[in-house]
């Protein structure tokens, strides 16, 4: 059996007095070890390309033992030689997951933006009691499906398509660019974002203050919505984005669950309870293992591997982040070396644009989605040791230097001139430059999320991006 190590993540060094303490790092200053600073470095490095249960457990032992080991000689200089106190850390990582998109220092930051931000404590607290009072929300809980289906099989309506005024009934549907049609919102769809949506608000306030209850709720909504049989949806989305008169469902409604990338990544952060148990994980990602069977080989998701836009690059990226998620590497892998990597070759131009999703009615609005979707390819592929941000194709530009090109835009310094009929969400624009800004270190990615973040959950969480303005 391996020992228990505490995370690295969790390792707090303090200079108030002599001693080691295992707990949430927000004291630590790296500026004043440099020492410690590049042994993170080189344990990043040489771990980087192990499978991911192995290398969390070697990089928290490496990790763990060098602070121990260089705690007198560089970081407690002045103390009286007591010997380093060792305590459990108030809020210790599951030991079973770790978040897969983002990473530990972004946590601590935003740990730390939220403690320097009433304001945005409040609004997290009463987001989270909210979701409290929330006995459950599934995908059953809806009127009786047509025939043919059951109460757990996933539903939506396609958003840009509306009655044809020129027909009595209306049928069949005709398409209007980026005019979502209010039915959308009367779907499972709406469901499965206030799912997302509340779960998210559960673990940020879970993490951020180790409430108990939170914590609790946050399982309880996960178990409802993919393991209680009366409830579980079905592991598939046959019944996705249909449209009127035309199709029951589509492969183009496989983007309906990319969404999940950031559950998953947060289900990392969620530590085990009563109502969250290593067996409880264990069935979430067996749901997701069959999700990603269905995703593979049925027709709808051969149909939307084929897709050339923002669509093909969200099916990889749930293809992986999904595959990683259930212990799948290998699946994860030759999704990206295969298919993704050619994605990037023919999405991105050479001068970082991206002609797919300017020639759109909204144009900003899906070049950040799609962009944000190769972020989720880059963050996933760090685990398996593929380097994307800066793969470069023989002729096309690389992930981050489409996220550069966008950069001006997103600052205000240059005026979008592309097509965009409707509100841009900013928040999507956050999470893209931070996941850059993690994954590659970039300065101008660091700078640029901070300065568009409103609140501090937006360089971590999906919870306030999306494609679209919110409707109820």
């Amino acid at each position: 059996m391996e020992p228990h190590v505490p995370p690295a993540e969790n390792i707090v060094v303090s200079r108030s007095g002599p001693g080691l303490r295992w707990g949430p790092a927000l004291s630590l200053d790296w500026q004043t070890s440099p020492c410690l600073a590049a042994v993170r470095e080189v344990c990043d490095m040489l771990l980087l390309p192990m499978i991911h249960s192995r290398r969390d457990f070697l990089h928290r032992t490496l990790w763990g033992g060098a602070i121990a080991a260089l705690a007198g000689r560089d970081l407690f200089a002045g103390g009286n030689g007591t010997p380093p106190e060792v305590v459990q850390a108030p809020r210790p990582a599951s030991d079973a997951t770790m978040p897969i998109l983002t990473t530990a220092r972004s946590w601590q930051a935003f740990r730390a933006a939220l403690s320097a931000s009433p304001e945005d404590g409040r609004l997290l607290q009463a987001g989270s009691d909210a979701a409290l009072e929330i006995a459950r929300l599934t995908v059953a809980d809806k009127k009786a499906p047509p025939p043919g289906r059951t109460p757990n099989d996933y539903a939506s309506q396609a958003p840009y398509w509306w009655p044809d005024p020129t027909t009595k009934s209306g049928l069949p549907y005709v398409r209007r660019d980026g005019e979502v049609n209010p039915e959308y919102y009367q779907g499972d769809r709406k469901t499965l974002d206030a799912f997302g949506e509340h779960f998210s608000g559960l673990v940020l306030q879970a993490y951020a203050t180790g409430e108990t209850a939170t914590a609790r709720h946050a399982g309880r909504l996960l178990r409802g919505w993919f393991i209680d049989a009366e409830t579980k949806m079905n592991p598939h989305l046959r019944y996705a984005q249909g449209i009127p008169g035309i199709c029951d469902g589509r492969g183009i409604g496989i983007i309906d669950t990319a969404s999940l990338c950031f559950l998953v990544d947060e289900i990392g952060l969620l530590d085990f309870n009563p109502d969250w148990t290593p067996a409880h994980l264990e069935q979430v990602k067996a749901w997701f293992s069959a999700y990603l069977d269905w995703l593979l080989e049925s027709e709808h998701g051969r149909a939307e591997a084929g897709e050339a836009n923002n669509h093909g690059t969200w099916y990889d990226a749930q293809v992986a982040c999904f595959a990683v998620f259930c212990g799948r590497d290998d699946v994860a892998r030759r999704q990206i070396e295969r298919f993704s990597k050619g994605r990037i070759a023919t999405q991105i131009a050479p001068d970082g644009s991206q002609p797919h999703e300017l020639a759109r009615t909204l144009s900003r609005s899906y070049s950040t989605f799609n962009l944000l979707g190769f972020a989720v390819l880059a963050q996933t592929g760090r685990h398996l040791g593929i380097e994307l941000w800066n793969w470069r194709p023989e002729r096309g530009a690389t992930i981050a230097e489409a996220v550069r090109w966008m950069l001006p835009y997103y600052l205000g310094e240059r005026p979008w001139t592309w097509p965009q009929i409707s509100p841009f969400n900013d928040a999507t624009a956050t999470l893209v430059l931070s996941l850059a800004a993690q994954g590659t270190g970039d300065s101008a990615f660091v700078e640029g999320s901070a300065r568009l973040a409103r609140h501090a959950w937006e360089n971590v969480s999906f919870m306030s991006a999306r494609l679209r303005e919110k409707k109820q």
